[in-house]
């Protein structure tokens, strides 16, 4: 089987598709992938560094609002999709599985053009435009949200890396704590903002270092690599460990009890699948996705939300810290965020993609 996977420009597009990929490799060593992507996306670093065949064609950012920008899509779209037809066809692909972002739009048209069956699959509660119109060449709609909008869906879930999937927190716990430095029998606090790190929520929380060092509770923060937020030295107390970047998530996420993050949809998959109850701090800006990416989590009972603009010390010090003090209250916190995870869904979206390129040849 050949599969072509059109997920480009950020992690949250990237990271689903190469663990799709990594399903696929698992069941069938000798399947080939191919995916799609641009010189300006973070897959030119992800996808060689996982072993995946990259093949880049134009960006074509679509504008959201009539701009001098929108006369010239119809060229630079053009351009994509005939790129994006060589790819397909120089991997004789059986199947075309979109990921939203930039690359989808051109994948979508040219697997049209050339009778290559299409699954979409959107991880955000509100459709991209990318998959919106992929959604129209295709009955096969994989959503990671009960109630998405976009015809012919099914629920998959998000797929995730294997060494989340598969992560045993507590059996973790204590090997994950001494990684980082941290004592294993403290309450234990978790705060990043993504790749880049946020920077409010890293000043609201450094700012707040006192109230958890008189709490007792030890804190792993993940600041990002153009951030140097970092708590004044003090004198004893539990600590407070900062770092710029963390490519063990896995271990930051078996080192905590609970977490302080952003609400995208691949952190909010993560930490569910792991049953990490969090304090979701939406990003302020875009369509107001990430608050709608926490909400079902926070309803369940796995974890908190608080606007932007709310996220202060004091904040962290009135309605987090009696929280963490409480182990039974973070317990039912994350069995009630287990409950809303997925582990399976990269199986389960490869099971997918064998029944559609099966029914396909069956068609033939």
């Amino acid at each position: 089987m050949r599969v072509v996977l059109a997920g480009g420009g950020t992690a949250g597009h990237i990271e689903p598709a190469l663990a799709l990929a990594d399903a696929l490799r698992r069941n069938d060593p000798e399947t080939g992938i191919v995916c799609l992507g641009t010189e300006r996306g973070l897959e030119t670093r992800l996808v060689p560094q996982r072993g995946y065949e990259l093949a880049l064609i134009p960006p074509v950012p679509l504008p959201r609002t009539l701009t001098p920008q929108l006369l010239s899509v119809p060229g630079r779209l053009r351009g994509a999709i005939n790129a994006a037809a060589n790819v397909l066809d120089q991997a004789r692909a059986d199947i075309l599985v979109g990921f939203g972002g930039y690359v989808a739009t051109p994948g979508y048209l040219a697997a049209r053009k050339r009778k290559v069956p299409i699954i979409v699959h959107e991880a955000n509660p509100k459709p991209g435009l990318a998959n919106k119109l992929g959604a129209r060449f295709t009955d096969h709609v994989a959503v990671s949200h009960q109630d998405s909008p976009l015809p012919n869906a099914t629920f998959v879930g998000i797929p995730l890396r294997r060494e989340i999937a598969t992560l045993d927190r507590l059996a973790m716990g204590d090997k994950a704590r001494s990684y980082f430095g941290l004592l294993p029998d403290l309450p234990t606090l978790l705060i990043f903002g993504g790749s880049q790190g946020a920077r409010s929520l890293n000043q609201a929380a450094v700012a707040a270092a006192p109230y958890f060092r008189q709490a007792g509770i030890q804190v792993l923060h993940i600041v990002g690599p153009k951030n140097t937020e970092e708590p004044e030295p003090a004198q004893g107390g539990p600590q407070y460990v900062t770092i710029p970047y963390c490519d063990r998530m896995d271990l930051a996420y078996a080192a905590a009890d609970m977490a302080m993050c952003r609400a995208g949809a691949m952190t909010c998959a993560e930490l569910a699948a792991v049953a990490l109850p969090a304090v979701y701090v939406p990003l302020p800006i875009g369509n107001g996705e990430q608050r709608l990416n926490a909400e079902p989590i926070v309803a369940a009972g796995g974890g908190m939300l608080v606007d932007n603009a709310e996220l202060s010390p004091d904040w962290i010090a009135r309605n987090l810290l009696p929280v963490l003090a409480d182990p039974g209250r973070v317990a039912h916190m994350s069995e009630a965020a287990g409950r809303m995870g997925r582990r399976d869904a990269d199986v389960a979206l490869a099971r997918m993609v064998y029944d559609v390129v099966r029914a396909a040849g069956a068609a033939r």
